[in-house]
């Protein structure tokens, strides 16, 4: 598992290993019992403040996402995942990607095509970083 970080993205660091981690498990990916990457791990990996990431993840613990184990590190909870997690999750940025299509003046049919060009491309660069 791999977190996809934007350090100048307008969303801070820690709210994006939280959101990532919550569609993760919403998704299948992460299932209860599985253990996540450690503090210093995500913190080298993405050359961020481990502060950062420990934040995130006191968060989802104290939201009851996350389960620290001594001497394993944190824990997926026992979730019980639903299409309704799934839609929760997406539709804020489904919101929000509207709101801009209406902004910039696109009809429906302009803002669909692009919603189809963003899932490619994104499957895309999903297929080579798993290569």
């Amino acid at each position: 598992m791999n977190y996809e970080i934007h350090p100048s993205g307008s969303t801070p660091i820690f709210r994006q290993i939280i959101d990532q981690v919550k569609r993760f498990i919403a998704s299948g990916q992460l299932r209860s019992g599985d253990t996540l990457p450690s503090v210093r791990t995500v913190a080298l990996q993405h050359a961020i403040n481990p502060m950062t990431v420990s934040k995130a993840y006191n968060m989802l613990e104290s939201e009851g996402v996350l389960v620290r184990m001594r001497g394993v590190g944190m824990v997926i909870a026992e979730q019980r995942n639903t299409a309704q997690d799934k839609t929760d999750l997406a539709m804020p940025a489904m919101l929000n990607a509207a709101l801009v299509a209406r902004q910039l003046g696109l009809n429906k049919a302009q803002a669909l095509k692009l919603f189809e060009q963003a899932l490619k491309t994104t499957e895309d660069e999903s297929k080579k970083n798993a290569d």
